[in-house]
């Protein structure tokens, strides 16, 4: 039997400053780190707005936030003298603290030159591999494998909604559609989402932030019993809940469609600017079985158009969301819900 006491630990500092959703794709890594390295103390260092996503994250014992410049968290991360650092980021700031540190370090490998190639002259050199494997990549040297036990959200009791905090109509199951997105070009438009809850006879939750509120009152106008317009009205970890206690989530590809993945919930993603085989798609781990089903108008010469995503479409015509089959992804639903899905 080890003796704990004899066990050295090691520092490990891990940095991803955003997104939402690119910190959740990083909790494998956490886990798999805390349960497979003995006597490792992990560090995680992001941006402080981003503070709620991993706060109650029990795979994290201490917590860096970065608000204004790097410059004023070299200092105090320096004093920890960390024995290694995995770069989940990889950009100018990422790499100003690894330099800074002087400790053992690997990166991810963002794969943007083959990103670039795909986006801008449709040259398709991508590995059929998703971001958590190439994260978990970084920990090979320390002996780290995947459990297959995909992803993680943790919320406290505190932030669990009530029952009485939505509508009675929803009391009996919702599904719940994820109406927001940073990127114009990621978010599905407010007549298709129309268009989809006209053929759904089934209570219905809207979420996004205080930016959706108004399209979400709009959507939630043509039944306001079946569907509830929660945009703005709860906190990132309230809704983060509410994907928990839904029976199906349909989403843009934004950060509350991995949340959804992390709770083992079925989920459609809607694809438009961006695509599955950038490897972000939702995770859930060898181990579930379980797969995302996808939403996206395929054959458009000029998809993807970005890495990320625009404010408009370059083309003016957004044909990879206009063209979206709501009959298809309605059918997707009903395929869903009939299978039981919980």
């Amino acid at each position: 039997m080890t003796d704990m006491s004899e066990v050295k630990k090691i520092k490990i500092l891990v940095i991803r400053f955003s997104s939402i959703g690119d910190i959740v794709l990083t909790t494998p890594v956490l886990r798999c780190i805390r349960e497979q390295v003995p006597g490792a103390e992990i560090h995680f260092l992001t941006k402080l707005k981003f503070r709620e996503v991993t706060l109650h994250n029990p795979n994290i014992q201490f917590f860096h936030y970065l608000n204004e410049e790097i410059v004023e968290l070299i200092p105090g991360l320096k004093a920890e003298h960390f024995d290694f650092v995995i770069d989940l980021q990889n950009n100018n700031k990422s790499r100003r603290v690894r330099s800074s540190l002087k400790a053992k370090y690997a990166v991810v490998d963002k794969l943007n030159i083959r990103k670039y190639l795909l986006t801008a002259f449709k040259i398709n050199l991508l590995p059929d591999k998703h971001i958590v494997s190439r994260y978990l990549e970084t920990v090979k040297e320390l002996g780290v494998t995947d459990d297959g036990k995909g992803l993680e959200y943790y919320i406290s009791s505190e932030e669990e909604v009530k029952q009485q905090d939505i509508p009675t109509s929803h009391s009996h199951g919702f599904i719940t559609f994820v109406i927001g997105a940073t990127y114009f070009t990621k978010r599905l438009p407010t007549h298709k989402w129309i268009e989809l809850c006209q053929k759904i006879d089934h209570p219905i939750i809207l979420l996004g932030g205080p930016e959706e509120q108004e399209i979400g009152e709009e959507i939630a106008n043509i039944d306001p019993i079946r569907i509830y317009n929660a945009c703005g009205k709860f906190s990132l970890n309230e809704s983060a809940d509410l994907l928990q206690k839904s029976k199906l989530v349909v989403s843009n590809d934004t950060g509350l469609m991995h949340i959804a993945a992390a709770y083992q919930k079925p989920v459609i993603a809607v694809w438009g600017n961006t695509i599955p085989k950038f490897g972000m798609y939702p995770y859930y781990g060898s181990l579930s079985g379980k797969q995302a089903l996808f939403s996206e108008v395929k054959g458009l010469w000029c998809r993807p158009c970005s890495k990320l995503g625009y404010d408009h479409c370059p083309l003016g015509h957004f044909k990879c969301m206009e063209k979206q089959d709501m009959h298809q992804l309605a059918a997707m639903v009903f395929r869903q819900l009939s299978s039981g899905a919980r």
